[in-house]
């Protein structure tokens, strides 16, 4: 058998057709298929309205944007994320600040959040983090406007409500390994009509009549396609990803590991499986060999790209953590491979 990525996504020939009828129809830029996918992902998290976005990160921008957040103004995200949030807060000019997490959730930590809030703070972005509800509803209540990043929760919920639709506005990512794919790919939703239309004039700069700066962040028709056969998938795909966790959670339970912890509020889709445990190196390395790609889940804290000390949940989990392929086309017989060879490398 070859290699098991850690990350594969899940095609199949509806999403094939559904790209191959939008390349037919000769409307393959931003159309009706774009306006249908946008409608289809605000109906499932509940909201007005959705501006579907080049990518997550073009997502997170003009949201930062459309709040009118620039230079001098603080944004509170936490270090253990991709450098996606940093990205965006500095392309407005904003200064982030970093917030420690919960070791046992991976989730940014509102306790934590607290301590950084200053009169300079405007906003405050909230991974949910390898599928797993943060405490959303505690960070709402703060009163800072909230921008829930829904990259890797798609169908995950918060007392039975989905992750999305407690922000004032919410973003997402269907990058390739994403909950959903189509390749590239982003969107903001939101029960704000007003920040929805702003948004959506600044997404594309052709035919304006003034002289603000917009951009070019448009999805495409294509690309919407591939959402939309993906989008009727995803309750199928959930299900395959609780399934190969509660195979990984039996069987891992009788070892000296630290399993994911999800709270009796929530309900965790396992877009990642993150274990802790102090052989990361180990398992790393002796996957390579054996053909199985394990990942640090996050590449590097933001901590080492801005600096600053004071985050020891954060610094914690990066020394111990790693992620264990889990997607929906992960075969029986390769979780079977996985679990051999973490047994062997924990015992």
């Amino acid at each position: 058998m070859g290699m098991i990525p850690h990350s594969r996504p899940t095609i199949g020939e509806e999403e094939i057709e559904a790209v191959s009828a939008v390349l037919r129809s000769g409307q393959i830029s931003q159309g009706a298929q774009v306006a249908r996918f946008e409608d289809a992902v605000a109906s499932l998290i509940g909201v007005r309205g959705g501006v579907a976005t080049s990518s997550g990160l073009a997502a997170l921008h003009l949201s930062l944007v459309a709040l009118d957040i620039a230079e001098g103004d603080e944004v509170v995200i936490p270090g253990f994320v991709c450098a996606a949030l940093l990205n965006a807060v500095r392309l407005v000019g904003a200064t982030p600040v970093l917030a420690d997490i919960d070791g046992e959730t991976f989730n940014i930590d509102v306790r934590d959040i607290k301590r950084r809030l200053r009169k300079k703070t405007r906003a405050i972005i909230v991974p949910h983090m390898f599928g797993l509800a943060a405490d959303i509803r505690d960070i709402v209540s703060l009163g800072i406007p909230v921008i829930e990043d829904c990259a890797q929760s798609l169908g995950a919920s918060y007392e039975k409500a989905p992750t999305g639709s407690f922000g004032l506005l919410s973003v997402f990512s269907f990058y390739a390994t994403k909950v959903i794919c189509t390749g590239e790919g982003g969107m903001v939703t939101s029960n704000d009509n007003i920040l929805l239309s702003k948004i959506r004039d600044l997404r594309d700069y052709d035919e304006k009549d003034d002289g603000t700066l917009r951009y070019n962040y448009k999805l495409t028709d294509m690309q919407a396609a591939m959402g939309l056969a993906q989008l009727a998938k995803l309750p199928g795909m959930i299900a395959r990803r609780r399934e190969i966790a509660s195979i990984y959670t039996e069987t891992l339970s009788k070892y000296p590991v630290m399993l994911p912890f999800c709270p009796k509020n929530r309900e965790h889709i396992f877009f990642r499986y993150v274990i802790q445990t102090p052989r990361v190196d180990e398992i790393l390395a002796t996957g390579a060999k054996n053909g199985i790609a394990y990942r640090r889940p996050v590449y590097r804290p933001l901590q080492d790209y801005v600096g600053g000390t004071g985050y020891p949940e954060t610094e914690a989990v990066v020394r111990k953590s790693v992620s264990l392929p889990i997607y929906p086309s992960l075969k029986d017989s390769e979780i079977t491979l996985v679990l051999d060879h973490l047994i062997r490398t924990l015992t």
